[in-house]
């Protein structure tokens, strides 16, 4: 797989010795969608602005087909599509006008593609952006992001604030557009179930590392978490130091332990290491998973 984006040990800190984002490496490969997950702060929207150009990495590298976002701007900027949850339109354009812009900017703008989305969104050209909701606005900006038919789209919180409805078709439309047609796509979002909905790969973003990178039809078919009471096991470091756990934390009166292993297997193994009768595991939703990877310290 030819990779449309790559981030190699990549640091960036917006304030001396306190990395935002701290030696992260994973890629995204053409058609690719790929869900980046993590708690506020955690340095998503730090590695969208990179993966842009919007800032220059202080460690390691990033390329966007090959090439440093931040060397190549141009290059870079007509093969990718951007839309943010904190995104500024300018407030006194009409659609129209906006429209227009973009236009000028991207010689392979797609006409036919832009009527497509003024009929399905049912958009107001002469309105003003600063008269829009947020839900109409951030059409303008997925129409303005898609219609050069972006090699590479990326989505930081697109929906975030959007009702159900409108962020599903919000959602479903950049990326039934694009990703039927070979586009990659890096989008973050606290919506779980849009995630699993729409990605194919998640990557778990915690204190600006990479705690996980997984395909969903690994994390649904071959993690679970295992559930075991204090009173059968006093020091969780125990659950820590078996094959195949990625995280420990307490809860209540249990320890909660994260296997990259099938529920069945993962019973067997610890009911033997612990000497109890069938220790309680099972396999879980994402939102379980993205609380046990980054929920409380054990």
């Amino acid at each position: 797989m030819s990779f449309v984006l790559e981030f190699q040990n990549v640091v960036r800190a917006h304030r001396e010795n306190e990395p935002v984002v701290d030696d992260v490496s994973f890629t995204v490969g053409q058609g690719e969608v790929v869900g980046l997950l993590g708690r506020n702060g955690a340095g998503k929207t730090t590695l969208i602005r990179l993966a842009i150009g919007l800032l220059h990495p202080q460690g390691g590298s990033v390329r966007a087909f090959g090439l440093a976002p931040t060397d190549r701007p141009v290059e870079v900027k007509k093969r990718i599509g951007y839309v943010a949850e904190d995104q500024v339109l300018p407030a006194t354009a009409t659609v129209k006008e906006l429209i227009v812009f973009h236009r000028f900017l991207f010689p392979e703008w797609d006409m036919g593609l832009e009527r497509q989305l003024k009929d399905r969104f049912s958009m107001p050209s002469q309105a003003r952006i600063n008269t829009l909701s947020k839900g109409q606005a951030r059409q303008v900006a997925l129409l303005c992001a898609v219609c050069h038919r972006p090699e590479l789209l990326l989505l930081d919180e697109p929906a975030g604030g959007l009702d159900p409805a409108a962020r599903r078709e919000f959602l479903e439309t950049a990326i039934q557009l694009l990703n039927r047609e070979g586009s990659a796509i890096l989008f973050s979002s606290h919506q779980m179930s849009d995630v699993e909905r729409i990605g194919a790969r998640v990557v778990l973003i915690e204190r600006g590392k990479v705690c996980l990178n997984r395909d969903l039809a690994r994390i649904r078919e071959d993690f679970c978490v295992a559930m075991v009471p204090r009173s059968a096991l006093r020091d969780g470091a125990v659950l820590e130091r078996a094959p195949g756990c990625l995280r420990v934390r307490s809860s209540f009166d249990s320890w909660h332990a994260v296997f990259e292993k099938p529920p069945e297997e993962v019973s067997a193994e610890l009911s033997a290491l612990l000497g109890v009768d069938g220790v309680h595991c099972v396999r879980m939703p994402l939102e379980d998973l993205f609380v046990e990877m980054v929920g409380g310290q054990r």
